[in-house]
């Protein structure tokens, strides 16, 4: 099976934001990026409380609405609806900066345009096209405490995003601690990239094919389904 026909069939996007939401844990602060990192919302326990915080001046926005019941005045720092879980609060866009830049963040989600097997972090331009900018990337990937990276294994022209030495303008060094994409689970260690899962149904194999960067393995490599 072809990794266009998995994505196709097993709802990529949406495996991988189920995957990343099994890494938080009770009562985290964590901001989501824009891109697939904004469906991890949809896949955290009604049990666990955790706080998801957008650039934009919310703290505590929850699980995407229903279709159809959408708040216009609500959403994101990326211009997408969003719900309120209880306790969330408003403030300005320097306060929720400010925050961002003193650490408080346990956790940081980012989309990518490339990650290097160092953990670097590409994700804001392409050169010669028209982007928004920088927005809080940089911030994000410097000072949250945890940043993990949720991205395609390969982008459209099947080639790696998972690589030894991004070629695009960075956004950060060395600032990835963890990497899910469709085919794979890697952790990112002073001493290399390590394979730590497979996602269903591709092996080993498959994903050492598909990789640029130099993949270790230490142990056994499980299989997420």
């Amino acid at each position: 099976m072809g990794v266009g026909e998995v994505r196709e069939a097993e709802g990529y996007r949406e495996r991988i934001a189920r995957r990343a939401a099994m890494e938080i844990e009770d009562g985290m602060i964590i901001n989501l990026g824009i891109g697939i990192p904004t469906l991890v919302a949809d896949y955290i326990p009604r049990e666990k409380r955790v706080f998801f915080h957008a650039e934009n001046g919310i703290l505590g926005t929850g699980p995407s609405p229903a279709k159809g019941e959408e708040n216009p005045m609500l959403c994101n720092a990326g211009g997408f609806p969003v719900t309120l879980m209880p306790g969330a609060s408003f403030f300005d866009s320097a306060t929720a900066f400010a925050i961002i830049r003193r650490g408080l963040l346990d956790m940081t989600i980012l989309g990518v345009l490339e990650v290097s097997e160092k953990g670097d972090i590409a994700n804001w331009i392409v050169p010669g096209k028209r982007v928004p900018g920088m927005g809080g990337a940089m911030e994000l990937a410097q000072k949250a405490k945890r940043v993990m990276v949720l991205t395609t294994h390969l982008d459209k022209n099947g080639r790696s995003k998972v690589i030894r030495e991004c070629s695009l303008p960075l956004t950060a060094r060395g600032a990835a601690d963890l990497i899910i994409t469709d085919m794979a689970v890697m952790e990112v260690r002073a001493d290399g990239l390590y394979l730590r899962e497979v996602m269903h149904p591709y092996t080993v194999a498959d994903v050492i094919g598909a990789t640029e960067a130099e993949l270790k393995i230490d142990g056994e490599v499980t299989v997420f389904e």
